[in-house]
């Protein structure tokens, strides 16, 4: 397929009134490659709808916005990095609507990949990569200074707790990292929703400095060291 074959990404805003208060990007999964398109009705896009409405909940009294971004194709394409460049594009578009938002990128799986490597986008104040794909290969420069929470469910066999173990070890060593076990859970996040939820919540206000660190988040600050990268929930 030619680059003038795929279309544009898609970026949807579920905002409340006006055009300021920060933004919630989500970010969602796909494959290793592929240049299949990514369809409305696709599982790992509407995966992402509940944490969106979750955040509007939450957030109204501040003017949170969720935006979500449905890639071109559903690959990651290397050395393309197909998804990487559609982030890129949809932050450049939340900067047009809300040019003073700062932002908190949200993705799970390859879309948590694309989160870490766009964590370098001014307007980015923290990053939550649920059950992210998080190879060897993959640096950390783009977070840092830019908070990081990752989460993993246990019983994953998608992507690997292990890998996300091992990048938040490296994360450690440039930004702040709280990083969450989840034993029972799989990889789509659907046996533990309300904890996945929770952590997306809390990590987003205490980013934006809506809300003090509540839950496990709370806790998790309050250790040290490789303890804070292996928390249970």
């Amino acid at each position: 397929m030619t680059d003038a074959a795929i279309k544009a990404p898609d970026l949807r805003l579920l905002a409340t009134s006006g055009r300021t208060g920060p933004v919630v990007l989500l970010l969602h999964g796909g494959t290793e490659t592929s240049h299949e398109p990514v369809r409305p009705w696709s599982g790992p896009y509407l995966r992402m709808i509940s944490f969106g409405l979750d955040m509007l909940r939450v957030g109204r009294t501040h003017g949170i916005a969720a935006a979500m971004v449905r890639n071109r194709v559903r690959g990651w394409n290397k050395p393309h990095l197909d998804p990487v460049h559609d982030a890129r594009w949809a932050l450049e578009q939340i900067r047009r609507r809300r040019p003073e938002a700062p932002i908190v990128l949200v993705g799970h799986s390859m879309g948590g990949r694309v989160a870490l490597h766009v964590a370098d986008d001014p307007a980015v104040v923290g990053v939550a990569a649920l059950a992210p794909w998080t190879p060897a290969e993959d640096g950390v420069d783009a977070v840092r200074d830019v908070p990081v929470l990752i989460a993993h469910g246990l019983d994953d066999t998608i992507t690997k707790p292990e890998d996300s173990l091992a990048y938040a070890r490296r994360a450690a060593e440039v930004t702040d990292v709280v990083r969450f076990e989840l034993p029972a859970e799989t990889h789509a996040l659907l046996w533990r929703a309300p904890t996945w939820h929770r952590l997306v919540r809390s990590f987003a206000l205490h980013a934006f400095g809506l809300q003090q660190a509540a839950g496990p988040l709370r806790y998790a600050l309050s250790l040290a060291g490789e303890q804070r990268l292996r928390v249970r929930v």
